[in-house]
């Protein structure tokens, strides 16, 4: 009798043990439960915020390729019609005119204007501007006489098309969702900012695949994987911020010289009509005139030609160089 309450009292302490046992692994894969979607949810939110800047950034890079067209073919275009009709034009022999002794432009700058206006008319004939967004991105990412360089007259869109499809960072910013494997050129490995954001996105599945694991280490491994991935989208959300940033900072002062070019060709065209083609013959106000033309067009120029981000997505020195001699002046 005594034995048999022996075996007993040992069965229910076995029970309560094995009872408690259960009841703690069942919490602890709860609890694991809970930090794998914690998890989750922060890559999740880090990724839709990067997607969202990512396409933000893509917006704004076509926001100045269509500036530059719109420049180029209208004032910039208007520009060079009838300043090519004014004859005997030397900056240098006008001595005590400041605004023509500060110029430093030449033959070569009118002739590349001519050219990027000529190819920049041919892309919006082509109707570049409603169907290739990928290319206005690279001609307001990339300096357009570098962009326009290797495109001929009848080759302009295809080659224009062609750079902006093989184009990492380009992809980056013109591709679809994160979520959807929108990555890009070469299988999901856009870079952006020197950062190569296709390996760490690779991971995002992992932490909600059936490898996470159920056990509280693994839940920890993967809230701590899911640290690392979220910095590393985090500095690409932050790369996205600063380069539209300077999209914004250069459509502004594309359009602001832009604005008065236009009433500046104006006056060239009465000068023209009412003193005629030589240049040696105008009185000294219309030279000063005609040298206020020149200097904001060169400006307009340098604008044009400076690249706002390297081919791995990075912001160049030279822009923010661009953007600081312009409120300098």
């Amino acid at each position: 009798m005594v034995l048999t309450a022996v075996f007993i009292g040992v069965a229910a302490v076995s029970g309560a043990a094995g009872i408690g046992t259960t009841v703690k692994a069942a919490v602890d894969s709860s609890h694991a439960h809970s930090i794998n979607d914690e998890a989750n949810l922060k890559i999740r939110n880090a990724a839709e915020r990067l997607d969202f800047l990512r396409k933000k950034c893509g917006d704004s890079l076509e926001k100045i390729g269509e500036e530059k067209l719109f420049v180029l073919n209208n004032s910039i275009n208007e520009f060079i019609t009838y300043f090519q009709k004014i004859k005997n034009v030397d900056f240098s022999e006008a001595e005590g005119i400041l605004e023509i002794n500060n110029l430093h432009v030449d033959k070569k700058d009118f002739e590349e204007l001519a050219e990027m206006s000529k190819l920049s008319l041919t892309l919006v004939e082509g109707g570049i501007s409603g169907v290739a967004g990928g290319t206005l991105a690279a001609v307001g990412a990339y300096g357009a006489a570098s962009t326009f360089a290797t495109a001929s007259t009848g080759t302009a869109i295809a080659s224009l098309s062609g750079a902006a499809a093989s184009n990492a960072t380009l992809a980056f910013f013109g591709g679809g969702s994160i979520a959807a494997g929108g990555l890009g050129v070469a299988g999901g490995t856009a870079v952006l900012g020197g950062l190569v954001a296709g390996p760490a996105l690779l991971v995002m599945g992992i932490i909600s695949s059936a490898k996470a694991g159920k056990t509280l280490q693994d839940a920890y491994t993967n809230n701590a994987k899911a640290d690392e991935i979220c910095a590393e989208l985090d500095v690409a959300s932050v790369e996205c911020i600063a380069i539209r940033r300077r999209c914004y900072m250069f459509y502004s002062l594309l359009a602001k010289l832009d604005s008065y070019l236009y009433p500046l060709n104006q006056e060239m065209k009465k000068i023209i009509k009412t003193e005629g083609v030589d240049y040696s013959k105008y009185s000294d106000k219309s030279k000063k005139t005609i040298a206020a033309i020149v200097s904001n067009v060169a400006s307009i120029k340098a604008v044009l030609d400076t690249t706002i981000l390297t081919e791995d997505g990075k912001l160049t020195p030279e822009s923010e160089i661009c953007l600081k001699n312009a409120i300098s002046e």
